[in-house]
């Protein structure tokens, strides 16, 4: 089985750890702890960028050297993580010795190979991204990132002929689609690239402009640009070209990026891979920006969240849960403590929470505490056991394709059913009757899925996981642990062993109070409208409309319109429809693809945009975004309601 190798982007260390670094090394964790359960080999990186003008800036405006710097701002991202629940294999720094020694080798290969050359050059640089922009690049003169007016400057530097491995490139790109994942990034790096030609990249700053840097191994007046320092952390970290981690570790190495280092990650990184003789990186995983009341965080502005205040007001396994089951992978989302306080409650008090509770409190009442031999199955049963290994399955099939979010679902609609089924089997009316035989079926059922449910839940919230565990007196050994066996296996937990008869994991919250915040602005009191009266609707009339449960096969960006997606829904008909949707400001395609949606099947299909849709995909607004309407299990393509 191939290792697996997680990187995070070494984070920049002229400013405190946020709410996007905490996502970003949680996601990294939890890929990690994921693997693990798959029984493979794993290895973490994640680490500090601490060269370059921006450093010196920031040296200089707290009075001290920029080594004095950044070793207090690294200290404080090694600090933070342990504190997250995140356990990495190594922390690595460009600053290190050995970094240095792996730059320099790197430059050193590549520039006898005749890929790095010395020219001049003028250009618009932007020192807060650290690079040059070509006149096309900027947005009305301005930097794309800052919005503020690059400094012309024109000096001889070292080039990297990045140029020479564009066609390379976008070849491999089309013939490895899972590359740079989710698509729009992918496709967003193929526009690029289909733009015009790739120009050269700049790899030198002279001395006389910034010091700080690691020096290039054949010019000693220059020091290596950032960038080209920077991504060769993610093999130096592994010793290369002597370690023996390089070559376990490289063959499965999966990078975890946010959007605004796309370009580095996507065409830099591995056109100089290819440069210095190294296989390229398995997959590129892209996600967007947390937004604070709908705007990216900054400084500026006064809105950014820190990560270990909000898991000391809810609780690290709330938090980190809320983080990956918030954000569909790849789009931006939204953070509020009321949207967080919202999630613990629904999912982790009144379902996950609450499903402990009942069943540990009625196996403690009805079996004093110990776990009852289940009789003969009844098909709600052999239901509610297919569906948990069905829940499993896809959990494993949606993780491994970093669609947390849609995972965490599959999971949730399990904890759902099981909250059902407990209404439905009515332990207390079995218990009175003397039924102990069903009885004793029923909460078997609800405590092998409810292990199943926490096994797999380490990865996202192992704290939790273990105590929930812990409370069925499970012994958890994440080396013996194996998520593919949750899916098919059944009968893992042994009857006559002793559980918890209390849970009391997960209780409701309020939003905490608010303290030292900015004052908002007040809102205006609304003024008292007239509602109009209801219109009713005859019930001839809504059996005119044609509700069909259909399954997602494709979807496409519209050619013409910037919200629209072009998606096809298969209806159980010879053809899929073509429905076109305003989902693409709410759902990235790999968050639509495979799910089933209810569709106003007999709309009369109309054109939007030059592309006829023939019905409608239903979906209900929310505070936080929009949510499909779908039948609550999985049901054959077509199905009518009814």
């Amino acid at each position: 089985m191939q290792p697996f190798y997680i990187t995070t982007p070494i984070y920049y260390v002229n400013a405190k750890p946020h709410l996007g670094h905490a996502y970003t090394t949680i996601v990294a964790d939890a890929l990690r702890r994921f693997h693990t359960l798959l029984g493979k080999k794993t290895f973490f990186l994640t680490g500090t960028d601490e060269h370059g003008d921006k450093i010196v800036q920031a040296a200089e405006k707290n009075g001290c050297t920029p080594q004095e710097y950044v070793d207090s701002i690294s200290a404080t991202f090694r600090d933070l993580w342990p504190s997250m629940g995140i356990t990495y294999d190594r922390f690595v720094r460009t600053t290190d010795e050995s970094h240095k020694k792996c730059v320099q080798a790197v430059l050193q290969k590549v520039y006898d190979s005749g890929d790095i050359y010395f020219g001049e050059y003028g250009g618009h640089y932007c020192y807060g991204c650290e690079r040059f922009y070509t006149e096309k690049e900027l947005e009305n003169g301005l930097c794309p990132q800052h919005q503020v007016k690059p400094e012309y400057i024109a000096e001889k530097n070292y080039f990297f002929r990045m140029s020479k491995y564009q066609d390379w490139l976008r070849q491999y790109i089309l013939d490895n689609p899972d590359f740079i994942r989710p698509e729009r990034y992918r496709n967003e790096v193929l526009s690029l690239l289909d733009s015009g030609a790739l120009e050269d990249l700049c790899i030198s700053r002279p001395k006389s402009r910034l010091s700080w840097g690691v020096e290039l191994p054949f010019d000693t007046d220059y020091v290596c640009y950032v960038w080209f320092d920077a991504l060769l952390n993610y093999v130096s970290a592994l010793n290369w070209p002597d370690g023996e981690e390089f070559t376990t570790f490289w063959p499965g190495v999966q990078h975890l990026v946010a959007k605004d280092i796309l370009k580095p990650h996507a065409v830099f990184w591995p056109t100089m891979l290819k440069a210095a003789g190294f296989e390229p990186y398995n997959n590129l995983n892209v996600h967007g920006y947390w937004l604070v009341r709908d705007t990216k965080m900054s400084k500026s502005l006064g809105n950014v969240i820190e990560p270990l205040e909000m898991a000391g007001r809810y609780g690290l396994s709330a938090f980190r849960y809320f983080l990956l089951r918030e954000m569909h992978f790849g789009s931006d989302a939204s953070f509020s403590e009321e949207a967080l306080v919202a999630r613990l409650n629904a999912d982790l008090a009144n379902d996950l929470g609450n499903l402990f509770s009942r069943v540990l409190s009625m196996t403690g009442k009805y079996f004093d505490g110990v776990v009852p031999s289940p009789a003969a199955y009844t098909a709600d049963d052999e239901d509610i056991i297919n569906l948990a290994k069905d829940a499993c399955r896809n959990y494993v099939r949606l993780f491994e394709r970093v669609r947390f979010s849609n995972a965490l679902e599959s999971l949730w609609e399990l904890v759902r059913a099981l909250n059902k089924y407990v209404d439905s089997s009515a332990p207390w009316t079995l218990y009175k009757t003397g039924d102990t035989a069903r009885l004793g079926t029923v909460l078997y059922v609800l405590l092998e899925c409810m292990r199943k449910v926490a096994v797999n839940l380490w990865p996202v919230m192992p704290e939790a996981s273990e105590a929930m565990l812990g409370q069925l007196h499970v012994c958890f050994d994440s080396a013996g642990t194996r998520l593919q066996d949750e899916a098919e296996a059944w009968g893992t937990l042994q009857a006559g062993g002793k559980v918890e008869v209390s849970s009391g994991l997960f209780p409701r919250v309020e939003v905490a109070k608010e303290k030292d915040r900015p004052a908002e602005q007040p809102v205006p009191k609304a003024q008292p409208v007239a509602v109009p009266a209801v219109e009713y609707a005859e019930f001839e009339d809504f059996q005119k409309v044609e509700l069909r449960v259909g399954t997602v096969l494709t979807v496409e960006n519209h050619p013409k319109a910037d919200k629209l997606y072009r998606i096809e829904v298969d209806l159980g008909e010879e053809q899929p429809r073509q429905i076109i949707a305003g989902l693409k400001e709410f759902f990235a395609p790999d968050a639509l693809t495979g799910r089933q949606v209810v569709v106003v099947a007999n709309l009369k299909p109309r054109k939007l945009r030059g592309l006829e849709s023939q019905g409608m995909i239903l979906a209900l607004r929310t505070e936080d975004g929009m949510e499909l309407l779908t039948a609550s299990n999985p049901v054959p393509a077509g199905t009518r309601a009814s």
